[in-house]
């Protein structure tokens, strides 16, 4: 969390801005799925749904509700909350002409998989307040990551987290690197790289990223309307990201690190079973199986890497697929009781709280409001 996003970077043409909310969710263009929506059929809605050309800057504010139909034709993405609270998360996408820049914002604890498409390269910079973690590796102030194309991380972000992705074509990269002779000084990434920058270094360029967003976010048509302003900030952008780059460092994990990197792995693998067959009913047998290891093992990576148990994670997922269920629900097709039996809730008074606790409204409203908008 996967979708070819080819199209996305076939033109970047001037097109209308798009600013979504609510009630424009469902024209989406790719697939941001949380652990409770069903890849086959989200892929073929949000395929069926795409445009022709992509808008030049578009804005989505997430909440519980939206939250598994939200996303862009940029970076394909799998969202699993790790915390019970309503959700208050943003994406802004700018496309320039030829780079692109992201920018994440969220207010919950989450795990994603951002997945690149294989013709761009991506630099990622942290907000100063941002926490998390990256492959298993602290997210901290001072430092980027580089991520080649075709990779998928998998990154934990705590409360309060700000990142922006440069991304960009890496034969764009390398040109650029050729001319300025830091070509043997500094290669494209070929794996996932943890670089160390500096804290000041890093904050001036992600400082310079949220200047960029904000400045989209409140004028739109600024870079919607001229080519010229879009060249002008992708001028400014190239230089103050290779500026950014020719001061770094690849750091190299520390013995912590190391374990934090192996424990990411166990949950990677577990989860991608997970996910995979989150149609049928699932033990933490089942992941320990997947991941090679011992329950033991099982329940620290998992509580060190999302700060739950592998029982409460699949818990979430069940509680994810009856939320996804109802979402899709038309009049008098399901009941709440037939869905919460159906993913394995017997305890309906228990299986109401976690719900709300989950998703911040019960599930009879959320069953009850889809039928009123069908």
């Amino acid at each position: 969390m996967n979708l070819n996003t080819a199209a996305y970077v076939q033109e970047f043409t001037e097109t209308p801005t798009v600013r979504t909310n609510r009630s424009h969710l469902r024209c989406v263009s790719s697939k941001v799925l949380d652990a409770g929506s069903k890849p086959a059929h989200s892929r073929a809605m949000l395929q069926a749904a795409m445009p022709v050309t992509p808008p030049a800057v578009e804005i989505r504010d997430i909440d519980n509700q939206s939250m598994s139909q939200a996303g862009f034709q940029v970076i394909d993405q799998d969202l699993v909350r790790l915390q019970s609270k309503p959700l208050k998360a943003r994406q802004v996408v700018i496309r320039l002409e030829g780079c692109i820049v992201v920018y994440h914002s969220t207010n919950l604890r989450l795990r994603s998989r951002p997945s690149l498409p294989g013709d761009l390269i991506a630099y990622l910079s942290f907000g100063p307040e941002a926490s998390g973690t990256v492959n298993g590796l602290q997210v901290r102030p001072d430092i980027m990551l580089a991520v080649p194309a075709s990779t998928s991380i998998s990154l934990v972000s705590d409360p309060g987290y700000e990142s922006i992705a440069f991304l960009m074509r890496p034969e764009d990269v390398s040109a650029h690197l050729k001319v300025r002779e830091l070509a043997d000084h500094f290669q494209l990434p070929r794996e996932t790289d943890v670089l160390h920058v500096g804290a000041d270094v890093a904050g001036s360029l992600f400082s310079w990223g949220k200047r960029l967003v904000d400045t989209a976010t409140e004028n739109p048509d600024l870079f919607n309307s001229s080519k010229e302003q879009r060249v002008a900030a992708q001028a400014d952008l190239v230089d103050t990201l290779l500026s950014t780059l020719s001061g770094t460092r690849k750091l190299e994990p520390e013995r912590r690190e190391r374990t934090l990197l192996l424990q990411s792995d166990i949950v990677r693998a577990a989860e991608r079973y997970a996910l995979a067959h989150a149609d049928e009913r699932l033990y933490v047998t089942d992941l320990c199986s997947a991941a090679g290891v011992s329950e033991r093992t099982l329940e620290y990576a998992f509580r060190a890497v999302m700060a739950l148990s592998p029982t409460a994670y699949l818990t979430r997922i069940r509680l994810h697929r009856v939320h996804h269920a109802l979402l899709q629900a038309r009049p008098g097709s399901t009941t709440v009781t037939a869905e919460a039996l159906n993913w394995g809730f017997w305890h309906f008074g228990e299986f109401s709280r976690a719900y709300k606790d989950c998703f911040d409204e019960l599930p009879s409203n959320t069953l009850r409001r889809q039928s009123g908008n069908a």
